[in-house]
């Protein structure tokens, strides 16, 4: 998960960037933390602002090279780290208040673009997908996990109807030869009845490879968890998805910690439960038609957020088993 949509690779587009200032409000000064650092947008518009200091993270090494031009130019006030954003709670923040901590789920153009990582059905070679920092491929999904266990991927992570069919040829095909990204592309299409689509027929397979390749539900859910435990009451967390199940994710999260659970009268009264957050937005933030005409690639994107009110125990229970069985099927990686 990484921070833009980039619809020219001249020029960079921080989806809802204007929205996200106006939340977190940078003129006043303060420590923000980028968890999606991906070319900098985000970050270098709050570094504008001199009183300002940002904190960033991102899993793909290609961001690396972005991050030593921001150090040059703003010294001490930029920090970068290569980590998953999951990890977000191990960063040295001792002396840190931190004021918000922003999530932008997207993927970026050059990324796409890039061949290496293989993320587009327009790739050539490997079936790859890893985003930096992974365990296994997704090369070595399609290789390797059973007929059953492949369907569970493509329905679950990627909504696909035909899942058992494409499954079933996969797990055929490759007992005779080796499959790679325009392969899954052809047996994806032979297993369609359909000939013409909305979106492209392997787009909802390679979403759920993708998902899979990079633990996608276990590092939004523990970077949601992580990033509440760090900040301080007051601070905001903001959260910009593209996907429903992200987006369910999120809004499950903020919701869930946010309102008054409704008792029985006819239960024995218990002590009310503290609330985590204050709702920021009931309904999502999506983009306006300009920046929708400027990036039509934007046209998914759903802004969540949430303040910090107070600091509460054991917050992740109800995370955790509301969608252990997402969970539970990434947790398939460990026969890779």
């Amino acid at each position: 998960m990484n921070a833009t949509i980039l619809p020219e690779k001249k020029n960079h587009y921080p989806v809802l960037l204007n929205e996200i200032i106006s939340i977190i409000t940078p003129q006043y000064g303060g420590t923000f933390i980028d968890c999606t650092f991906g070319q900098g947008g985000y970050t270098e518009k709050i570094l504008e602002h001199p009183k300002n200091k940002v904190i960033a993270i991102d899993r793909d090494p290609e961001s690396i090279k972005t991050s030593s031009n921001l150090e040059k130019k703003f010294g001490k006030r930029f920090f970068f780290e290569n980590k998953k954003f999951s990890q977000v709670d191990e960063l040295e923040l001792s002396n840190e208040n931190i004021n918000s901590v922003i999530f932008d789920l997207g993927f970026s153009y050059t990324q796409i673009k890039d061949t290496t990582k293989g993320l587009s059905f327009n790739s050539v070679g490997d079936l790859n997908m890893k985003m930096g920092l992974n365990e296994f491929s997704a090369k070595d999904v399609i290789h390797k996990l059973d007929k059953n266990e492949l369907e569970k991927i493509f329905k679950f992570f990627g909504g696909e109807k035909d899942s058992k069919k494409i499954a079933s040829k996969i797990v055929k095909i490759r007992e005779t030869k080796k499959i790679d990204t325009q392969s899954l592309v052809k047996i994806i299409e032979a297993s369609k009845k359909k000939k013409y689509y909305k979106i492209h027929v392997a787009t909802k397979i390679f979403q759920s490879l993708r998902i899979f390749v990079n633990k996608e539900i276990s590092e939004l859910i523990f970077g949601l968890i992580n990033a509440a435990k760090i900040l301080k009451p007051g601070g905001t967390i903001i959260v910009v998805t593209f996907h429903s199940i992200e987006d369910k994710i999120v809004k499950f999260f903020f919701k869930n910690l946010s309102e008054k659970k409704s008792i029985s009268r006819y239960m024995p009264k218990t002590e009310e439960k503290d609330n985590l957050f204050k709702l920021g937005n009931k309904k999502p933030i999506v983009p306006s038609n300009q920046e929708l005409k400027t990036n039509p690639p934007s046209r998914s994107a759903k802004l969540r957020f949430a303040i910090k009110e107070k600091e509460v125990l054991n917050f992740e229970k109800e995370i955790l088993e509301k969608f252990n069985y997402l969970l539970e099927i990434e947790n398939l990686s460990v026969k890779l």
